[in-house]
């Protein structure tokens, strides 16, 4: 697994959601649906920390635990008023998904309303939103006006996931050929299945961007199916949808 760093514009709500460029970077309801939503989320992953045994062996950026794997590079988003990580972009055969996580209400969740947040967004940039089901659920399919370096016009098109676990929300997009081919998503959302939160006990707003960090130098091990880990260089820019 490899580390690149990269620089992000300013973003700290899940209302207003990144996208890379080429370049570079269930809803839980209330009562017996939302203790359903929950069993089967920890059955499947994501997971909450609470859910798993230990953290040997996963890659720790403090709010995510990142389980390595072959193939898979990381490249981290960094604001650059604050220095501080923002994102974190899973790269894998070309595609590539951007991982934020969030504090969200006890009671409830997010999603339900970030969906239509984002949709009201890619709207009023003459995009387009498309509500699709998917392996978590319901997914938004995005596509919005863009123009090649030759002066050509076109769409860019995003997947959005969305997972409520215990006190915070994870949001994943998807880029490249993951957003719009499953065969070619698989082994991210794979590894979007092993990924597990960190929340911590401080009393956080919601919507709160869970405080993510560079890793530890020499605190995970390399598995013998993964390249060594390298420091964060810096990389290309993470733009915004919204």
């Amino acid at each position: 697994m490899v580390f690149g760093r990269g620089r992000k514009a300013k973003q700290e709500q899940p209302t207003d959601p990144g996208e890379t460029r080429e370049a570079a970077a269930d809803v839980a309801g209330d009562g017996a649906a939302a203790s359903g939503a929950a069993t089967g989320r920890a059955a499947t992953g994501p997971f909450d920390v609470s859910e798993i045994e230990d953290q040997d062996g996963y890659v720790d950026l403090g709010a995510l635990l990142i389980a390595p794997s072959e193939g898979l590079q990381l490249r981290l988003e960094v604001e650059e008023a604050t220095q501080r990580v923002v994102a974190v972009t899973m790269d894998l055969n070309g595609s590539s998904l951007q991982l934020q996580a969030f504090a969200a209400p006890r009671s409830e969740g997010l999603w339900d309303e970030i969906r239509e947040q984002i949709g009201q967004s890619v709207g009023s940039q003459g995009g387009q939103v498309e509500e699709i089901q998917g392996g978590f659920g319901t997914e938004l399919l995005a596509k919005l006006p863009a123009s090649g370096s030759d002066g050509s016009h076109g769409y860019r098109v995003a997947r959005f996931i969305g997972v409520d676990g215990p006190r915070w929300f994870l949001r994943g997009v998807f880029g490249g050929e993951a957003a719009v081919d499953r065969e070619a998503a698989a082994g991210l959302e794979g590894l979007f299945r092993q990924i597990v939160v960190v929340r911590g006990e401080n009393p956080m707003p919601p919507r709160d961007l869970l405080q993510l960090r560079l890793p530890k130098e020499n605190a995970v091990p390399a598995p013998q199916s993964a390249p060594d880990l390298s420091r964060p260089e810096r990389g290309p820019e993470t733009t915004q949808i919204g």
